[in-house]
């Protein structure tokens, strides 16, 4: 409530839904990692390896098994030994360093050798609704070497090098809901463990990380015989799961307008609850500042080398000096602290630094945020069927809503279409390019809501007849986008207000909205195009879960 005793509502849309915007979100409670881990931990799964039968050589198998309360799963590694000079993190590799496949339920033998016959190829091979996920990863070479010699001498490694890197292993893809003859989402979304969004996905990189601890110390234990160490608990928690995600990703959420939509609003809608709070407690003040000083570490360690991201990070240590600053001016304990700190931060911080805050603030109202987490997952949009009764005026002011912005550009202006959105042949993923220098203009994909909606609009004014359904049958090229339009009723925050093909677009604005809803950390551009993360650094063992570590590993933990 404000001090007049008006409820705060979630943020416009027209604000949170710029390209800029999403490209400076964090990870929060929200985050998908996290979710896991909580009800994990709170369900008191048990975890169990049935099968580790790797060679010196480091090639083998091994089974990860997760287990419930009402279900098992498994994940499935098969490690190889893979020439340098065949490592490679692009889509179009064909051999990696340890390939995957997240199992429904505990595998038999006869499983396992079915999926040696098919899980190392990856795209090449099929797999079956048995398995819920496919995936692969390469070493980050020069740390994999010097962890092994550390730890076969008997030392630990250097915790500079580990936190310069992050990680052993870094996933090249993560595949799920049906891709190469995996279960699809649909058959799974009924069981409350994977209701909420990619948590297949989560659960499989989970134990991966697992796997690759397990097999740097056999590596080492190969090596260095008995004097051989195993990592130390502070060592093995700093490193994570490496990803380098590119392009492929980019569209999703430009083509899940309601799964966008429901992942934003949850976001926001959590934020509006806190800001509401009439006063702040001793507790909640004391959890924010320490958890702020605990991102505040996180926030030193985060390196990149590419130009936007030094940026950006240099404004946001900037911010994190201004937020210790206005902290220590009370601000927390006057009445509705957390609607004054949001409005300060909107006009003192740079974006990354009010997300940073937004995403704090939300740390001590678990009551009031981990709930939304059942609310994330997209029940209709498949099932979306346009409205034909609708009238014409309704469907432009629908439009007007969500690509005001839009209708007034010049859209044959070489500026505002200079990419194209089209699909490789070779490898049937996403990708972008210049449209006035390569020939793929006669390709290209559906990815430009904006200049669509505009179109749309000027056949809509121009129209003659009353409904949607008659401009439809006149019109059929913009019945896309009149779906979309009208799913904005029920989705304000799914579409993306800006242009998706102007000259300055940059995809990783969209890469880094849905790997903070992940749960990701440290976004390392690699350019405008793909970027590096980590994920789960922190984050405690399988046999380590606990409730009591199952949240809050994602910030590094205070010097005593």
């Amino acid at each position: 409530m404000t001090e007049t005793g008006a409820y705060i509502p979630r943020r416009d849309p027209a604000q949170v839904m710029r390209l800029k915007r999403l490209g400076s979100l964090h990870q929060c409670r929200l985050s998908f990692m996290r979710i896991l881990t909580r009800r994990m931990a709170q369900d008191s799964w048990q975890f169990t390896r049935p099968v580790f039968d790797i060679s010196e050589a480091g090639v083998g198998r091994a089974v990860y098994t997760a287990q419930g309360p009402d279900r098992a799963y498994s994940l499935v590694a098969f490690a190889h030994d893979l020439p340098d000079e065949l490592r490679s993190d692009r889509v179009i590799a064909e051999a990696w360093d340890a390939t995957f496949t997240l199992f429904d339920g505990v595998p038999t033998e006869a499983d396992l050798d079915r999926l040696a016959q098919n899980v190392p190829l990856q795209e090449a091979g099929r797999i079956t609704e048995q398995e819920l996920s496919l995936s692969r990863a390469n070493r980050s070479v020069r740390l994999w070497s010097h962890v092994v010699e550390q730890l076969a001498s008997g030392r630990q490694p250097d915790s500079e090098q580990i936190g310069a890197v992050g990680y052993l292993m870094r996933t090249t893809a993560v595949y799920g809901s049906g891709k190469f003859g995996a279960a699809d989402r649909e058959t799974l979304a009924d069981r409350p463990e994977l209701q909420v969004p990619f948590q297949v996905e989560m659960l499989s990189v989970y134990l991966t990380r697992a796997f690759v601890r397990d097999l740097v110390e056999h590596m080492a234990r190969v090596k260095g015989g008995d004097q051989a160490a195993r990592l130390d608990t502070a060592t093995s928690r700093q490193l994570g799961i490496g990803n380098s995600t590119g392009l492929g990703m980019a569209p999703f959420i430009i083509n899940h307008p309601i799964l966008l939509n429901n992942w934003i609003m949850a976001r926001e809608e959590a934020i509006a609850r806190v800001r509401n709070h009439p006063a702040a407690t001793e507790t909640q003040i004391k959890a924010f500042r320490d958890l702020f000083e605990r991102s505040a570490i996180s926030v030193e360690r985060w390196q990149s080398a590419h130009p936007i991201q030094i940026e950006k990070l240099k404004h946001l240590k900037a911010d994190l000096n201004a937020i210790r600053a206005h902290l220590g001016t009370g601000v927390l304990q006057q009445d509705t602290p957390w609607d004054h700190l949001w409005h300060w931060s909107e006009t003192a911080l740079s974006e990354e630094g009010q997300e940073l805050i937004a995403s704090l603030m939300l740390e001590p109202f678990p009551e009031d945020v981990d709930g939304l987490a059942c609310c994330m997952a997209d029940s209709n949009g498949d099932a979306f069927v346009i409205d034909g009764s609708m009238p014409v005026r309704d469907a432009c002011a629908l439009i007007e809503d969500s690509f005001g912005w839009a209708l007034s550009l010049d859209w044959s202006a070489p500026e505002n279409c200079a990419r194209a959105w089209y699909v490789s042949e070779e490898k049937l993923e996403p990708r972008m390019g210049e449209r006035f220098e390569e020939p793929i203009a006669d390709y290209e994909q559906p990815l430009a809501p904006a200049r669509d909606a505009a179109a749309a609009y000027g056949a809509l004014s121009d129209f003659a007849g009353d409904s949607v359904a008659e401009f439809l049958r006149h019109h059929p090229e913009h019945r896309h986008t009149i779906r979309r339009a009208q799913m904005s009723r029920i989705a304000p925050y799914g579409e993306v207000r800006d242009n998706t093909i102007s000259a300055s677009v940059l995809p990783i604005d969209m890469l880094r909205a849905k790997l903070s809803f992940f749960g990701a950390t440290h976004f390392d551009p690699r350019s405008d195009r793909w970027v590096r993360i980590c994920m789960y650094a922190g984050a405690p063992y399988p046999e380590e879960l606990t409730p009591e570590n199952a949240d809050l590993w994602v910030y590094p933990e205070l010097p005593q």
